[in-house]
């Protein structure tokens, strides 16, 4: 099989890779990434040029994107922007990318009659939910800009399913952590706070929940659907683990033997869900199933990253963007914060 993977340099798209060139000896991947703040070739290390085709650009190239299909069996479009506070400071970003760059990567599906097309998309396309599991067949309520511009994209994938004939799945899953995740997102960005002393800021009183995902079962249930799912079908993917912010701060800094007086309480974001909840018994009546509990993924998680400082630490120190954005941002709400659990 020879997939095209876009947004194969960043987090869950260099896990995918991993998944379709280590399952399958005979596949081929052509990973197409803007090579943006998130994304980077040495998430890719560990292939060669045999078996793995890199492209850097943008999804939003029409032209360019056209050029990369021929004898592609299936595309796993999982570039975006994910990060919901940048999206609240500057949405157009997210509405380039997750809008009108998954209308191109349509457009050159439908041109080039390629086979099969994954929409990779997010639980928070439905919005909050206060009681039982978000359906595929539940209507969308997105509540930030990031949602937003993701239902927009997902929209696009059924109407291009239904008008053109475009070979659509739509996955929806929920919040994914492990290895190579980029540290902005809560479990990184915690960790590598609390091991240098740095306060963690929690939002509000820290009980909005989420379903914890380990990427490897994320991308598992991706390599499935491909040879399994039906075209023009939705599929909530989730591990059903939910656990509040609160609790997964609490227990990383248990599995670190560090003080839960690290933990900071700030001014809740604009726009923040309560809880999400995603009922996938649709694709687990396929087959699929994750395999890896929260705090087996969390241990993996941290090992991972303590046995890969240098990366993480070439991020926080000589990533201008991270600085800018993911410093700054909190450094202003951690000046008026208060203590989480004080003495």
């Amino acid at each position: 099989m020879h997939s095209l993977v876009t947004g194969g340099a960043g987090f869950i798209g260099s896990n995918l890779v991993d998944a379709l060139l280590g399952e399958d000896p005979q596949a081929r991947v052509t990973v197409l990434d803007k090579l943006t703040y998130a994304g980077s070739l040495e998430n890719l290390r560990a292939w060669g040029p045999d078996r793995l085709r890199f492209v850097q650009g943008d999804v939003a190239d029409l032209e360019l994107v056209q050029g990369l299909l021929e004898g592609v069996d299936v595309i796993f479009h999982l570039a975006a922007e994910t990060h919901v506070d940048r999206s609240v400071v500057g949405a157009e970003p997210f509405l380039q990318t997750n809008t009108v760059g998954t209308y191109r990567m349509l457009e050159a599906a439908r041109l080039a009659g390629t086979p099969r097309f994954l929409q990779v998309s997010t639980d928070e396309v439905y919005g909050s939910i206060d009681q039982g599991s978000h359906t595929e067949n539940d209507p969308l309520k997105p509540s930030n800009p990031y949602s937003a511009s993701k239902a927009g994209g997902d929209m696009l994938c059924l109407a291009h399913h239904t008008t053109h004939g475009v070979p659509v799945l739509i996955t929806r899953c929920t919040n994914n952590y492990g290895p190579r995740q980029y540290p902005e997102k809560l479990l990184p960005f915690f960790l590598a706070r609390a091991e240098a002393g740095e306060p963690l800021p929690i939002y509000g009183d820290g009980q909005q929940v989420r379903d914890w995902l380990y990427v490897e079962d994320h991308c598992r249930a991706l390599v499935f659907l491909a040879r399994h799912g039906q075209p023009g079908e939705i599929y909530n993917i989730s591990a059903q683990g939910e656990k509040t912010n609160l609790e997964v701060t609490l227990t990383l800094l248990e599995r670190l033997g560090l003080s839960r007086e690290l933990i900071r309480r700030v001014t809740d974001r604009p726009g923040h869900d309560r809880r999400y909840s995603l009922d996938s018994s649709k694709l687990r009546q396929l087959g699929w199933a994750p395999r890896v509990d929260f705090e087996t993924g969390l241990d993996r998680t941290i090992a991972w990253y303590q046995a890969n400082r240098d990366w993480l630490e070439r991020i926080r120190l000589d990533s201008a963007e991270y600085r800018k954005f993911s410093e700054q941002y909190y450094r202003e709400r951690l000046s008026s914060s208060t203590a989480f659990f004080p003495r």
